[in-house]
């Protein structure tokens, strides 16, 4: 059963474009699924679907001259002189692949669809070699709102942040409070949330992992010691929400900040971490400031390491938040606001709302300028500054 994303309808649009499409992002969080639907919704028999981790795929792009490839992509059935449609995954198993597909899409009719696992890879040679030829859309693993729909449950959607506050329903959160809670613990990779049994949703999130360590950092990588790149993930786990501090996670693992920051790069380009900003008035200083940390999978933090509730919900909500919105946070001091939308919503997370912290947001706030604030709740409230976390 297809079940669809909420990034979906922008995809389909782009089948009427010229442009060449990218999907990337992390393992396992359904770019195959999305892309195969897509196929099949193109009209033409014109088209064909290339797997790039089957080598005799792979074989079709191995060409010097890259007109020989049109011969090769006939035997699938595909005629040059009408426009083609070609659809390739797991793009980065022929880093060579590229500058061939630059040259098709410059010489000939033909609407390219690619999906690749890691930015880091993806973002480096594409580039340099499809500059002005590409359009890039990342998947993550689900919000909590995909995450229903896979789950089969309805919830009225609620554009925004104001009508969320102000159209909170006791019977909703009841319904729905339970969910979210599985989400928080288990997180959104498609087949974790589709698997029912919650040993083998720790075991597929467990083997996510795994397949992250062997493929992407194993052959994407060029640290010496990749112990130590594990080692400092397990460091990140307890972070969750924090500030980093490079200098003492540089002492813990014995090796110079430089080398941190390395490691840093590659886990956030791989999709693995996102590094949030301080906010700032000042681009300059809001790119200087420390920045905090989040997973890119709750349930994946939950497998790697003890975490606490604040932090489950706290990266949970990132998760829902991420893919829509520019996130950054202020700090300073004791002072601070977990997230700061488009430069404009104050949001703090809460397991439940009081009138102290509402207080003290709002302040904050105000001192921002920012245009709005709200509390983000686990717990029931019906406090018209409150905003349910189950209701982003």
């Amino acid at each position: 059963m297809f079940h669809p994303r909420a990034i979906l309808p922008q995809l389909e649009s782009e089948l009427e474009t010229e442009q060449i499409i990218v999907v990337t992002g992390m393992r396992q969080v359904g770019k195959t699924t999305l892309l195969k639907y897509l196929f099949a919704q193109v009209k033409t028999d014109n088209k064909v679907f290339l797997d790039f981790e089957n080598p005799l795929h792979r074989k079709l792009f191995e060409e010097e001259n890259y007109d020989n490839i049109w011969n090769n992509l006939a035997e699938f059935g595909i005629n040059k002189r009408e426009k083609a449609f070609v659809f390739i995954d797991e793009i980065q198993n022929l880093p060579s692949a590229s500058r061939a597909i630059k040259y098709l899409y410059d010489h000939n009719s033909v609407k390219f669809f690619l999906t690749g696992s890691s930015s880091f890879y993806l973002k480096n040679l594409f580039s340099e070699s499809l500059a002005g030829r590409k359009l890039i859309y990342e998947l993550y693993p689900l919000t909590f709102a995909e995450f229903l729909v896979f789950k089969g449950v309805r919830r009225e959607e609620i554009p925004r942040f104001k009508q969320k506050a102000a159209q909170k329903n006791k019977i909703r959160y009841e319904r729905l409070i339970k969910y979210f809670l599985e989400y928080c613990r288990y997180g959104g990779f498609p087949r974790v949330v589709l698997e029912g049994n919650n040993l083998r949703k720790k075991q597929i999130l467990e083997e996510i992992f795994k397949s992250y360590f062997e493929h992407d950092v194993k052959t994407l990588a060029d640290f010496r010691n990749l112990a130590q790149l594990r080692d400092l993930i397990l460091l990140l786990v307890t972070r969750i929400g924090s500030k980093l501090g490079v200098s003492k996670l540089a002492s813990e693992l014995k090796v110079s900040r430089e080398t941190v920051y390395s490691y840093l790069s590659f886990l956030e380009k791989t999709y693995f971490i996102q590094l949030l900003s301080q906010f700032s008035q000042s681009r300059d200083r809001r790119a200087a400031g420390s920045k905090k940390v989040y997973f890119c999978d709750t349930g994946l933090a939950n497998v790697l390491g003890q975490i606490s509730q604040g932090q489950q919900l706290e990266n949970s909500v990132f998760q829902s938040l991420r893919p829509y919105y520019q996130l950054s946070y202020f700090q300073r001091s004791s002072k601070e606001i977990d997230f700061i939308v488009e430069g404009k919503i104050g949001l703090e997370v809460k397991q439940s709302a009081s009138a102290r912290d509402i207080y003290h947001l709002q302040q904050r706030s105000q001192s921002l300028d920012l245009q709005e604030a709200y509390l983000i709740s686990q717990n029931w409230s019906d406090r018209p500054e409150v905003i349910l976390a189950l209701d982003l």
